[in-house]
């Protein structure tokens, strides 16, 4: 089963983080056998993550995920304050979305410190559809071939995949999850973001494109 889409941003057809491609058209619901993806912060060799920057001062909001969801970032640390900055807040923005998720709250503050514009419009649908469908998510998702491939003054651009197999949705109601999937069009997503610098520091996602199957990421 492939997982719900967003709704297409006007320019960059944007869809959230951790997308979800319908099973069958767009107008499908996700149901309790749909796979889904999540985040949280990883704390080990592979997923640790770089340290926002020193100089950074903008005030960090704390972001709390369900104690069964784990997000990995690959790649975190590449030396340059700056590419390592962004870095981090993409994992921020992710994490964001998931806690929106968990908490059902769309108020948060990590999700409008991290996310913006067309990004911000669009994960806050996707979300919603995960309360309308009285779902959760539950398990594992690796981030990995995080590359910076376009750095100009305050905007960037950042492109990764993900790796969704060990990940599932989870039914609010009867806790049932849904069953594993060995096909890598079903859980392995290229993503390509950009990221503006806003006037207090943090680098925040305005723009998010998915592929779902993408051979770049097998």
């Amino acid at each position: 089963m492939k997982r719900r889409s967003l709704p297409v941003a006007a320019a960059l057809a944007t869809t959230a983080a951790l997308l979800l491609t319908a099973c069958g058209g767009e107008d499908d619901k996700s149901s309790d056998s749909d796979k889904i993806a999540g985040a949280d912060q990883g704390g080990a060799e592979e997923s640790a993550s770089p340290s926002a920057s020193a100089s950074d001062t903008a005030e960090r909001p704390k972001i709390t995920l369900a104690e069964d969801m784990e997000n990995v970032f690959e790649g975190g640390k590449t030396g340059d304050a700056v590419k390592d900055a962004i870095l981090y807040d993409n994992t921020q923005a992710v994490s964001a979305m998931d806690e929106a998720i968990y908490t059902r709250s769309l108020q948060k503050p990590s999700f409008g410190t991290y996310l913006a514009d067309d990004a911000a419009r669009d994960a806050a649908v996707w979300v919603q559809g995960f309360y309308d469908d009285g779902i959760t998510w539950t398990g594992k998702v690796r981030y990995y071939d995080r590359e910076i491939t376009s750095l100009e003054k305050n905007v960037a651009t950042l492109t990764y995949c993900s790796d969704e197999s060990k990940s599932f949705n989870k039914n609010l109601k009867t806790g049932k999850t849904s069953g594993a999937v060995s096909d890598p069009d079903d859980y392995v997503v290229f993503y390509n973001t950009r990221l503006k610098k806003d006037a207090k520091g943090i680098w925040q996602t305005t723009d998010l494109i998915s592929k779902r199957g993408a051979s770049q990421c097998q």
